[in-house]
């Protein structure tokens, strides 16, 4: 019973909050837009019984998912998402890996004192932290201010609702989730390794990309996938900063279900964005599996 109850519990929760809402999201895909509240006609009608559920496939369609299929609009959100969520875990790696790495080798009564450093920004409203960019990067913003009274730039630069702003918003949002994992798998590193390398002639540079690098593999995998999975679906920070010139499917689901009313055409965008998300969610839990073996 209690092994029951320990592999229960989080198997419930996984039904009541991710296959549960799938399903009904799934089930609204299926319907038909209509004038009403709310604004979808169910195909699938539950209330009959087995006789409705029969009905419901006689009457099957994907027609919501074939309208995304034809229209460039959908496939571009989805790229222009692809591609965007690359490149900030990109530049999020390039920027929290040293600070990952520098806080490792700072002395440890500094650590807890860095580590809530990192960890500040999230005592703050998410919302907040954005707006506060818009400030920033206005064109009379404290960026362009700052640059002008150093006489690097002669007029304001125009980088709010423009891509750059929405790599900055993104990168500096989710610069947390690639830095802790990183920490902690650097922080486990022996440097009896490292001396070792050293005492065999590796320099340190040549130490550190043959050892340490290759050792902090797993925690840079798991940031990544904690930096690329939520940016794909973003809407806050392109909507925000980025403006009417950033298509990302994040908007473009928000447009959908707010705008144009068109709840079963959104509901197919959430089903396909939410598909596409599985395959690095998949990645990510055979990488914890392997560490946790290699660990054990």
């Amino acid at each position: 019973m209690r092994r029951f109850a320990l592999i229960a519990i989080p198997y419930f929760w996984l039904l009541a909050l991710f296959l549960v809402p799938f399903a009904i999201v799934f089930k609204i895909s299926l319907s038909d837009i209509a004038l009403s509240i709310p604004p979808y006609l169910p195909q699938l009608d539950l209330a009959k019984g087995w006789e409705g559920f029969t009905k419901f496939l006689g009457a099957l369609d994907f027609e919501n998912f074939e309208f995304l299929m034809m229209d460039d609009l959908y496939y571009k959100a989805y790229l222009s998402s692809l591609k965007i969520a690359a490149v900030s875990t990109f530049f999020t790696l390039l920027i929290g890996y040293p600070i990952a790495y520098a806080m490792t080798r700072a002395s440890e009564e500094w650590r807890p004192t860095l580590l809530m450093l990192v960890i500040l920004p999230f005592w703050t409203s998410f919302l907040i932290r954005v707006y506060a960019w818009i400030g920033i990067l206005g064109q009379e913003g404290f960026l362009n201010q700052t640059l002008m009274f150093l006489g690097l730039t002669s007029e304001p630069l125009i980088i709010l609702n423009t891509p750059i702003a929405v790599y900055i918003g993104i990168v500096y949002t989710y610069l947390p989730f690639m830095i802790l994992p990183i920490y902690s798998a650097l922080e486990k590193l022996d440097d009896s390794l490292l001396e070792a390398a050293e005492d065999l002639g590796c320099s340190r540079i040549k130490a550190f990309w043959l050892v340490t690098f290759p050792l902090s593999r797993g925690g840079i995998i798991a940031g990544c996938f904690l930096v690329f999975i939520p940016t794909l679906g973003e809407f806050v920070i392109p909507s925000l900063l980025g403006g009417s010139n950033t298509l990302m499917i994040g908007k473009v689901l928000w447009d959908e279900f707010f705008s144009n009313r068109d709840w079963p055409l959104a509901s197919a965008v959430a089903v396909i964005l939410l598909l596409i998300l599985i395959i690095p969610i998949i990645l990510f839990q055979r990488n914890e599996q392997k560490q946790r073996e290699s660990e054990g």
